[in-house]
């Protein structure tokens, strides 16, 4: 399959991460699109059998600091429109939820760091979120949250916001980060001290204790979305 993966900072959010990985492995083509470069919008998404876009540190609604979120999103909502199966995550989520028409906007509470994640009946029996457990220690790092688009439908939630839903029968949207891998987190860790809900070592012994299961549940989560785009691909 060709796979196309939208990043927005990739110096610093490290792109695709884990996923990225997956593709490759699976002997699948894989393009990125960096989107904050400013690199024009890579043409029809019918070019691509799956399109995943992921996080940054911008929100879905800055396009006064960010223009070029508007060619993103009409990009989705192309994407949307010709039916190529498509996953974000984080912002990918939120992009997607305001490509498809849905509010997006500042989330009462934000998360950074582990936090429980459960999938309702709906996630436990989707094809794609249904790979993953229905209670898991999902890594966060948002401060926006999204109402769910028309014709979309809860997977998941966490105590303080949605964390997963299935847009028509060919696009998912995460707000946990499946994707990262210890070097990403490093980074992150560096670069977001200041934001980090506690000191960083702790944050730190968190990640030593559920990395490796995330990373896991993660490859199972990309591996899945991949499955079910080749399934649906013509």
């Amino acid at each position: 399959m060709r796979v196309l993966s939208v990043v927005h900072d990739p110096a610093v959010t490290g792109g695709g991460g884990l996923f990225e990985n997956v593709v490759v492995e699976r002997g699948d083509h894989l393009d990125r699109w960096v989107v904050a470069d400013g690199d024009a919008a890579p043409g029809d998404p019918t070019r691509w059998d799956a399109v995943m876009v992921f996080g940054g540190a911008m929100h879905p609604d800055q396009d006064g600091e960010h223009p070029w979120l508007r060619s993103e999103v009409s990009f989705i909502q192309q994407a949307l429109e010709q039916g190529v199966p498509t996953i974000g995550v984080c912002l990918g989520a939120q992009l997607i939820a305001r490509a498809a028409g849905a509010w997006v906007g500042p989330a009462e509470t934000g998360e950074v760091g582990w936090f429980t994640v459960e999938l309702n009946d709906d996630g436990e029996a989707d094809r794609v979120l249904g790979s993953m457990p229905s209670r898991l220690d999902a890594f966060q790092w948002h401060y926006y949250t999204f109402e769910l688009p028309e014709n979309a439908v809860q997977l998941a939630a966490s105590a303080s916001a949605r964390q997963a839903y299935r847009l028509g029968e060919r696009t998912w949207g995460v707000q946990f980060h499946p994707e990262v891998d210890r070097n990403m987190l490093g980074v992150w860790f560096e670069h977001g001290a200041a934001e980090l809900p506690k000191p960083v070592a702790e944050i730190e012994a968190e990640t030593d204790r559920y990395l490796e299961t995330w990373n896991a549940q993660g490859r199972a989560l990309c591996n899945a979305f991949l499955d079910e785009a080749g399934r649906l691909s013509p």
